[in-house]
């Protein structure tokens, strides 16, 4: 099946050909659909999560092709609800007898006090990226000889460099939800992916810089001369900076985060506590606020899949329930939280697209898409002038975060000095540390120049990891604690 045939069918059309009309399918949509049913009776909820996913990943180092895999995935997984209960089973064999087995499982989840279904998600026509599978787009030998030329482009650049790494991955998943009462939702999506890693050395010393872009689109987005080499030459300035660092200060100070991809601190952070399970167990430090100030004024953050192409985005989540975009906090207040369906029923609220899940043997849970800080009113010249001695943090590397005290520790690897209203010394070493909560209260001025990470984030909750954006304007902070590595 090429990728121009399934642009010109429904996602419902091109996932009943691979899960029911395929050859030597022994289960059929009509026997599906009546199982399913049979199987939620007397529950509150639950559906069947039919997936077929296509994977493939390329990576190269020093010249040379390290790593090539291909992979394709089928099965489902089959949940019922009942109350508080779930049944999950969860199938790599698509049969008749498969799904009869499954639902022999859930039906030991007793059946919910209502009796009654709960109400199934509403429709929507939006499509928000191709149903193209990039994996089709462009030859495999082409994938591999362009990180071929990227890596010669990299060296071309500086003799410095010492080292290139690169990769790029891709996939296409195909699924389809079928609920109680026979209603079936389908959706077709494109997800691609590249880094670059680059090594430089000067008079001894190693520094590595890295860039990485992607999203719900085909390999051209990302292989594209033009875009391979902004990849590179991003890594590269990066490492060049580093070069010059120096170590990082320590103590309580400014902070001014700059845009885009430092909003995985506000995700991690801030993000995972407004997820509904959370919340409805009371294990969220914003447990019980909603309504209440709990941010600086101004701060207005959303949850928003409906952004077209972007990584963390999706036509419908895993429940079948249309992407929102969602207010969670507003000009300081919190509004909602983002939710499946499981937790919404619970909580008496709405569903909010949020049910996400990282393949057909995971159950759904509360997710974030993308999850961003909109703008407010001042320039990130206004910021950094505002500053006597703080830290400027460019980019994030790692980090770690407990949700239930919102504590959170962030490494930046790329940063540096302000000194006297002025950016000066790139620093090396420093980390931030704070409390989610305290820190939005620590905002003291939004610049009006939000941007979206490039399409690299991937968050973990419980196991499952699926992909997610992130965003945010160039952030003022007082008092955050910086570690650092100066003596």
């Amino acid at each position: 099946m090429t990728a121009d045939a399934i642009s010109l069918d429904t996602p419902l059309a091109v996932t009943d050909r691979l899960f029911f009309e395929r050859e030597g399918a022994t289960l059929d949509r009509d026997t599906a659909g009546r199982m399913v049913a049979q199987a939620m009776a007397g529950r509150d909820d639950g559906e069947l999560f039919l997936e077929y996913e296509e994977t493939e990943s390329i990576s190269l180092d020093d010249g040379r092709i390290r790593s090539a895999g291909f992979d394709t995935t089928l099965g489902f997984g089959l949940r019922a609800v009942a109350g508080e209960a779930t049944g999950y089973a969860h199938s790599g064999e698509l049969s008749e007898d498969a799904l009869k087995r499954a639902a022999a499982t859930v039906a030991a989840v007793a059946a919910g006090h209502s009796g009654t279904a709960a109400e199934a998600p509403r429709a929507s026509n939006a499509r928000l990226y191709s149903d193209a599978n990039p994996l089709s787009s462009m030859d495999f030998g082409q994938r591999t000889t362009l990180l071929s030329e990227l890596d010669a482009y990299a060296r071309g650049r500086d003799p410095r460099v010492k080292q290139v790494m690169a990769s790029v991955s891709g996939s296409w998943q195909a699924v389809q939800i079928i609920r109680a009462d026979g209603r079936r939702v389908a959706d077709l999506r494109p997800l691609v992916r590249m880094n670059v890693s680059v090594v430089v050395e000067q008079n001894g010393r190693r520094e590595t810089g890295s860039f990485g872009c992607g999203g719900r689109f085909g390999y051209d987005r990302v292989l594209g001369a033009e875009a391979w080499r902004a990849a590179v030459d991003e890594a590269l300035r990066q490492a060049l900076v580093n070069l010059d660092s120096v170590p990082a200060p320590a103590g309580e100070m400014e902070v001014v985060l700059g845009p885009g991809w430092p909003g995985i601190l506000l995700h991690e952070a801030i993000g995972h506590g407004l997820e509904g399970d959370f919340n409805r167990k009371k294990t969220s430090a914003f447990a019980g606020l909603l309504g209440q100030r709990i941010a600086a004024p101004g701060v207005t953050v959303v949850d928003d899949g409906t952004l077209p192409d972007r990584r963390g985005s999706l036509t419908v989540d895993d429940e079948g329930t249309p992407t929102s975009r969602t207010v969670l906090i507003e000009d300081g207040y919190l509004r909602e939280f983002m939710q499946d369906r499981l937790n919404a029923r619970l909580m008496g609220v709405r569903a909010t697209g949020n049910g996400r899940r990282q393949s057909y043997a995971h159950a759904p849970m509360p997710r974030m898409t993308n999850t961003i800080m909109l703008s407010g009113p001042h320039t990130p010249e206004e910021m950094i002038r505002s500053v006597k001695r703080g830290l400027y943090a460019v980019n994030f590397g790692g980090g770690q975060v407990d949700i239930t005290s919102g504590k959170f520790v962030f490494s930046a690897s790329e940063a540096y000095l302000i000194e006297d209203g002025k950016v000066t010394t790139p620093v090396k070493g420093a980390t931030l540390i704070g409390n989610g909560p305290d820190s939005l209260t620590k905002v003291e001025m939004i610049g009006n120049d939000m941007a979206l990470d490039p399409g690299i984030g991937t968050c973990g909750k419980n196991g499952q990891g699926v992909p997610v954006g992130v965003g945010q304007p160039t952030l003022k902070l007082k008092g955050l604690t910086v570690g650092g590595t100066a003596a």
